[in-house]
């Protein structure tokens, strides 16, 4: 069985989260000498697979076998698998079992590594992640298992294979502001507290706003206003309240403290409440260290060029592996049809991927 051959069987099992579908179980037919764990909980499947060569580095590749829900507007069955004009079109072509099959292909035909290699899989990525990687990790900590590096197959190309690897991410903070009032009738405002009267006198203060100037990897924390809503969709009735949420997608400049005492700037003096959660920190592995130099080298081998280091876009489970203290970056196919009707990738893509990961294979373990 060939990269393109395991995508396609990959491709075929409908694993919506958190349902793997048996493909685990398969997978871990497919790494046949690889010692398997399963730590399962409330209904999600998490899988390690581990082989020690030798002495030296432990390095892991990570993932999902989770995809999301195919929804309408597909050509073709979604969960069936079909090539087109060198195109593979499926639920999770690209995010991400195209990545989980170019490392598997890669880590199965290996036959000498200086130190430890091992896979780490789950079921539910794209869910609440709350019994996924998460519990994975912690496993492997209490064994003394966890990794020295680990690449994460997201999609993060951009427009050309090999364009763009994350050496990071950025954190995720979401906000929800009630501004209380008095609610009356709109004859009478002086009887009233018109609470979206009081929020729109700071709205062009905060709304948009850069919270730092960002800096070479993270571009700006910026203040986005979600939803505004108030009233009872009436013209004769002042609201009694008004509920705004936002989200901030935080660079290692902003914390929560600081989106806190930002909207308390301006909220200063108002009957508000405002809750707030952090759902993703930000993280950034150094560019410095031996796996981004390997897998730069590598895609340069590859593809003839120099992926450029970002950490655009929304959150992956690296951001648990590395709040471990792990080096861990994430490389995969093109990002452009993830989540939508029709997504698929290309069999050039996946071959490419699968060669990059053969390289960094057999170089990382030389620094």
């Amino acid at each position: 069985m060939n990269v393109v051959d395991l995508l396609m069987k990959l491709l075929s099992f409908k694993s919506v989260t958190p349902d793997d579908a048996g493909s685990l179980a398969f997978i871990e037919s497919y790494l046949k000498g690889y010692e398997a764990t399963y730590v399962n909980k409330e209904g999600v499947k998490n899988l390690f697979l581990t082989k020690k060569f030798s002495e030296g580095p432990h390095l892991c590749f990570a993932g999902h076998v989770d995809v999301v829900p195919a929804g309408d507007g597909w050509h073709t069955n979604p969960f069936v698998p079909v090539i087109k004009e060198g195109k593979i079109y499926a639920r999770g072509a690209q995010d991400m079992k195209s990545g989980v099959a170019a490392f598997l292909q890669a880590v199965k035909e290996c036959e000498d590594f200086s130190g430890r290699l091992s896979i780490l899989l789950t079921s539910d990525e794209e869910g609440d992640a709350t019994y996924g990687t998460q519990i994975m990790l912690g496993y492997l900590k209490e064994i003394g298992m966890l990794p020295d590096a680990c690449i994460v197959a997201e999609p993060t190309c951009e427009k050309i294979f090999g364009d763009a690897i994350k050496v990071g991410r950025r954190g995720s903070i979401n906000g929800v502001i009630e501004k209380h009032g008095i609610q009356g009738h709109a004859a009478y405002p002086e009887k009233a507290k018109n609470p979206i009267h009081k929020v729109a006198q700071v709205l062009p203060m905060m709304a948009g706003v850069n919270l730092d100037e960002g800096d070479e990897f993270f571009g700006p924390s910026q203040f986005v206003i979600t939803d505004l809503r108030a009233g009872m969709e009436v013209t004769n009735v002042t609201p009694g309240k008004l509920k705004m949420m936002f989200n901030v997608r935080n660079s290692t400049e902003t914390t929560l403290e600081d989106v806190e005492k930002f909207v308390h700037t301006y909220f200063n003096g108002m009957d508000y409440d405002l809750t707030l959660n952090q759902s993703a920190t930000p993280f950034l592995t150094d560019p410095d260290r031996p796996i981004v130099h390997t897998l730069d080298r590598s895609i340069q081998k590859v593809c003839g060029i120099t992926p450029k280091h970002s950490t655009a876009g929304g959150t992956s489970d690296a951001r648990f592996i590395a709040a471990y203290g792990i080096d861990v970056i994430e490389f995969g196919v093109i990002n452009d049809t993830i989540h939508a009707p029709n997504e698929r990738t290309t069999i050039e893509e996946v071959e490419k991927l699968y060669e990059v990961f053969r390289e960094t294979i057999t170089h990382f373990s030389q620094g």
